[in-house]
């Protein structure tokens, strides 16, 4: 048993100085909980010069990463210094240093995740990554061990507070896309690049991760679907609550005997389902699952102390791993062969919207399209349109496969304008 355990703490932007607040504030906690003290010994940082409301004494700081990394005499690497390249040679020098690491780095973990951890078997070491999605909120954890005894067949996620942010101004304040993106770039929940936000790929990098985890299958990035915001067009907010839906960015995956979707875009998600009052930066991840059935958590997505209150969570699993001697004991290889469904295998419930010819007939050459690929309709709802002699035709659509989906919408296309398109999410499709 140690008396002692030694961190390095590679970056103290927002989530590391989070970390370095809660290790110093809960120094009797952890004791408590470890039988050790936990010291951050030393800090990779850009500028040791720098003021900063850390408290930590400025002589643990260095700009030299490898002085961290070659330092025999510490136990656990904590990398919240965001990136890639560096990021990942850093993780792969603990690992192979015979250090435990903790990472929040979602996007390293997505695209490199399944090598690192096969690393972190073949060196016996640990690898947490807890605070790679959704913030503060432990679900990471509850796919690794409060659902272990269960076999999870499908999840959804609102898991990009950013997102979530700005659709939950449009809806509840009637605001305009940018508007709200300017709100929500000036609380800081926005990037002052927002693309990876709103184009979808910072939630199509954790559902990476969560459906690998949950799956126990290498999915990767190039297997998710992703449509973005900017896909949204006016007047869509205000039909999805005329049918009784709400607009959520979504993070879907499922698995069954066909093979595993996922998906990032925007849905019409139904009013009753727990996801639909998940409201401004928050996030939450609901779960489906043989034996437990519905389950759901949720919390805030992102912010200094939220996240780190992950990091720190797993740098306590670490710890208690080196006090019993068992690090590096978890099973990472994927149990299941990769099979991702094809678009014929993935159905779902869409709503099209067609701005069409006001003419006599067009609503039956428009069904008879739908027809003709074998794709019900369970409703339509025809209005006149702003365009002069043009009209908005809304069909719904009764459960339909992906493809005839696509293939409805390719063969409308030459004969009326497609306006917007989204998939549906009732609690009978959930």
């Amino acid at each position: 048993m140690k008396n002692e355990i030694s961190i390095g703490l590679l970056g103290l932007g927002t989530v590391g100085s989070g970390v370095a607040t809660i290790i110093q504030q809960h120094q009797q906690d952890l004791h408590h909980k470890l039988g050790a003290q936990v010291s951050i010994k030393k800090v990779l940082v850009r500028d040791t010069k720098k003021d900063r409301l850390s408290s930590l004494d400025p002589s643990v700081f260095t700009t030299d990463i490898d002085e961290i990394l070659n330092d025999s005499s510490l136990d656990i690497i904590v990398e919240v210094m965001g990136g890639v390249d560096g990021a990942k040679t850093a993780i792969e020098k603990a690992l192979k240093a015979g250090k435990q690491v903790v990472t929040a780095n979602k996007d390293i973990m997505a695209e490199f995740g399944h090598e690192l951890l096969k690393l972190a078997d073949a060196e016996k070491c640990d690898l947490f990554y807890e605070a790679s999605v959704a913030g503060g909120v432990p679900i990471i954890r509850t796919l690794e061990d409060g659902l272990a005894s269960d076999r999870i067949s499908s999840l959804m996620g609102i898991v990009n507070g950013t997102t979530n942010f700005i659709m939950t101004k449009m809806k509840n304040e009637n605001m305009t896309y940018e508007d709200a993106l300017a709100e929500a770039t000036a609380l800081g929940y926005a990037e002052a690049d927002p693309s990876a936000d709103v184009d979808g790929l910072d939630a199509a990098r954790k559902m990476v991760i969560l459906s690998s985890l949950a799956f126990s299958t290498e999915v990767h990035l190039d297997d998710v679907l992703v449509r973005g915001m900017k896909e949204i067009r006016d007047g869509d907010l205000e039909l999805a609550n005329k049918f009784g839906y709400t607009m959520k960015m979504v993070g879907s995956s499922t698995k069954d005997e066909d093979g595993i979707e996922v998906s990032v875009e925007p849905i019409f998600l139904a009013n009753s389902h727990p996801l639909a009052s998940v409201n401004n930066e928050f996030n939450a991840v609901y779960i489906y699952g043989d034996a437990v059935g519905e389950t759901m958590l949720y919390g805030p997505g992102a912010g200094s102390l939220p996240t780190a209150t992950s990091v720190v969570s797993d740098i306590i699993a670490a710890c208690r791993n080196l006090q019993l001697g068992v690090n590096g004991k978890r099973a990472h290889a994927a149990q299941h062969e990769r099979v991702i469904k094809p678009e014929a295998k993935r159905f779902a419930k869409y709503c099209h919207r067609l701005l069409v010819n006001d003419e006599v007939g067009v609503l039956s050459k428009m069904t008879s399209i739908y027809s003709k690929h074998g794709a019900s309709i369970q409703s339509v709802i025809q209005s006149p349109a702003g365009d002069q002699g043009k009209a908005e035709l809304v069909l719904l659509t009764h459960q339909i496969s992906r493809q005839q989906h696509l293939d409805v919408l390719k063969e409308v296309e030459g004969t009326a304008s497609v306006i917007s398109h989204y998939r549906i999410e009732g609690e009978e499709t959930a």
